[in-house]
């Protein structure tokens, strides 16, 4: 992740110095228009789908009992579950919505998709137990995979899958700042102009 952030890094630094070397070459040559097409460009090399990846495992018992035959005993089913799951969260930079200003130099972000989790997991399961009165079925089978997703959201929530997707979108974004600053322009989101010190402070 690191080796790909300074990779962007250095592309940006290229993109600038390019810039630079037209603007000495020919003074009149760089346009407003010109340089707004530059930031879209830059803004279409973020626009990618940013995932990060994570693991999660664990076992579920699960248990269900009903009255048996007439309601004489009671019938119980039952057996472990071993979760293993891929999950993802990413952003669709794709879907950025943007607006420029060419007269005030001012680029305005308008709307950052919402991260998109997903849970993959893979069920297995073991020491099943039941009876001819209590057999597994469909909805037992919809009561663990409800349940079994229940719990890893509370566990993505608590890890830093989440910050850590966020701190690699403020790294694509902070592309965008760098080219803006270098050509003098303004970038805003929420109405407020973004500086460095509010990107760090995740602004977005």
């Amino acid at each position: 992740m690191v080796k790909k952030a300074l990779l962007g890094i250095i592309a940006v630094g290229v993109i600038i110095l390019l810039f630079k070397y037209c603007g000495f070459k020919n003074d009149s040559g760089i346009t407003v228009i010109e340089e707004s097409a530059l930031i879209q460009e830059q803004i279409r090399n973020v626009g990618k789908l940013v995932v990060t990846e994570g693991h999660f495992s664990e076992v579920i018992t699960y248990k269900n009992t009903k009255k048996g035959f007439l309601n004489i005993f009671d019938a119980e089913k039952k057996a472990i579950v071993i979760v293993n799951a891929e999950v993802t969260v990413g952003y669709d930079l794709s879907q950025i919505k943007y607006d420029i200003d060419e007269t005030n130099k001012t680029i305005t972000i308008l709307n950052i998709p919402k991260e998109e989790i997903k849970i993959n997991p893979d069920l297995k399961y073991y020491d099943i137990e039941q009876n001819g009165f209590n057999e597994f079925g469909g909805e037992d089978y919809n009561k663990i995979n409800k349940q079994v997703r229940e719990s890893l959201a509370k566990k993505i929530e608590k890890s830093s899958l989440k910050s850590n997707a966020q701190n690699r979108l403020i790294s694509e974004l902070g592309k965008i700042l760098i080219l803006t600053n270098t050509m003098g322009w303004t970038l805003k989101y929420n109405g407020q102009q973004v500086d460095n010190q509010r990107l760090n402070d995740g602004i977005f």
